[in-house]
């Protein structure tokens, strides 16, 4: 059973974040990354050929995180794949140890590294999640038996700041009928904002992760404002970034302050680096909440 699902479900606070496969066969870095993580997250997701660019697949990283002892978090997108592959790779992933799934739609391919490439998009990834489910009652997506079935914790993405908000409600109302029980969502660092977000998913049979990439200069703060849907960092988070002498310690004192906000809000962080392990030195401020910060917390809330 997925040890993801056994702690939200036991009402205690989780944090995951995501890595990378290597672009080629040198696992060195990849390696030495989840030797950091270790013991400091619950679970970790593996991107599948994240910004449209060509890596080690997912199932192959998942199953190495395996074997270093990190649980896993399969991303699988629809770009890619039919849904004959979508479903013989998750299979793979589930006789690899693989327990925890997150459907994507996934970026376009004039993004990445291969624009000549074939986008296929046979499914959404709403209609992914219920292939999934199909397979988790084992039944492939055609209504035929399997030989022993799956039984993936399944999770999808979620834009909680994004104006104007009401279409992406609808796609996640899809997403949690489908067969979504937890969903990790765009950086947030407008606490009121996902407020309001969470006073209608409290209401859902859901487990929220907010998502978190720590601040490394104000210039960073204004590019995700002007180039990322969905996020805002408030003026005065820039301004301290800005006149500060130590841009990279003061994202990080904004990093844990955000966190003390939203766990009162959600179930568990999900961090997102770009690159920088000294990102990673969040982990070791929140470690605290590891311990399960709201152990008696509604499941559901």
């Amino acid at each position: 059973m997925s040890h993801l699902r056994e702690r939200l479900e036991a009402g205690k606070f989780v944090i995951t974040t995501e890595m990378e496969p290597p672009k080629g066969t040198d696992l060195s870095q990849f390696l030495s990354t989840a030797a950091l993580l270790k013991d400091k997250v619950h679970a970790v997701n593996v991107t599948d050929n994240q910004r449209a660019i060509m890596r080690l697949s997912s199932v192959g990283g998942s199953a190495l995180l395996i074997r270093e002892g990190l649980e896993p978090i399969l991303q699988v997108t629809c770009r890619d794949r039919n849904r004959l592959a979508l479903q013989s790779d998750l299979l793979t992933a589930w006789v690899l140890g693989v327990r925890n799934v997150l459907a994507m739609t996934g970026d376009p391919v004039e993004a990445g590294d291969h624009p000549m490439a074939k986008p296929v998009f046979d499914v959404g990834s709403a209609a992914l999640l219920q292939l999934i489910a199909q397979l988790n009652v084992g039944k492939d997506g055609g209504g035929h038996p399997l030989e022993g079935r799956t039984d993936f914790f399944c999770g999808a993405t979620v834009n909680p700041c994004v104006v104007p908000l009401e279409p992406e409600l609808k796609r996640f109302q899809e997403k949690v009928e489908a067969g979504a029980r937890f969903f990790q969502t765009q950086a947030i660092y407008d606490i009121e904002a996902f407020a309001r977000f969470m006073e209608i998913a409290r209401k859902l049979p859901v487990y929220i992760l907010a998502g978190l990439i720590p601040l490394r200069s104000a210039r960073m703060a204004q590019f995700l404002n002007e180039k990322v849907p969905g996020i805002h960092v408030p003026a005065a988070m820039i301004e301290r970034l800005d006149k500060t002498s130590d841009p990279v310690e003061s994202g990080l004192a904004i990093a844990v302050e955000l966190v003390e906000g939203l766990k009162e809000l959600c179930q568990g962080i999900h961090l997102m680096v770009v690159g920088k392990e000294k990102d990673f030195e969040i982990l070791r401020r929140i470690s605290v909440l590891k311990a399960g910060v709201h152990e008696h917390r509604d499941s559901h809330r």
